[in-house]
């Protein structure tokens, strides 16, 4: 009963000295790279690297956006330059609708300010005043 491993606080792992190595070996290369990835000689080569990258697939990129084009046009459906367009033009009519939507509150409050803002009567349609004007007899001129 003295051998009973449900007796033990902690069983025998024979991977725990593995573990234990890989952990150090994984601790021991995480900071050498972190070192080396924050050099300045990682930051030009990185750099050369991806602008070779990019100066090679910009013909490519081109080729394709061209066919891209080509596609959505026979498609009938809008280019991504179509849809930013629409959506320029979009946020340029909201920013005026905002702008008149701000000078027809600036104006509503002069009205109320000055007192003279008219209240329509529920029902009626506001009728516009007349003057009075005086009528004259016409002078009836005779023969002479």
């Amino acid at each position: 009963m003295a051998d009973d491993p449900t007796r033990d606080a902690k069983r025998f792992d024979p991977m725990e000295p593995w573990r234990g190595m890989r952990d150090v070996y994984m601790d021991a290369w995480g900071k050498t790279m972190v070192d080396m990835v924050n050099s300045e000689a990682y930051a030009q080569a990185s750099g050369a690297m991806l602008d070779s990258y990019l100066t090679i697939s910009a013909p490519f990129r081109e080729a394709i956006e061209k066919a891209m084009l080509k596609t959505l046009e026979q498609l009938a459906m809008p280019s991504r330059a179509d849809v930013v367009s629409i959506a320029e033009r979009m946020t340029n009519i909201e920013m005026r609708l905002d702008d008149l939507d701000a000078k027809l509150d600036n104006i509503q409050r002069l009205i109320v300010q000055a007192g003279a803002a008219p209240r329509p009567q529920p029902g009626k349609a506001p009728q516009p005043t007349r003057k009075k004007t005086t009528k004259t007899k016409p002078v009836k001129r005779g023969k002479k």
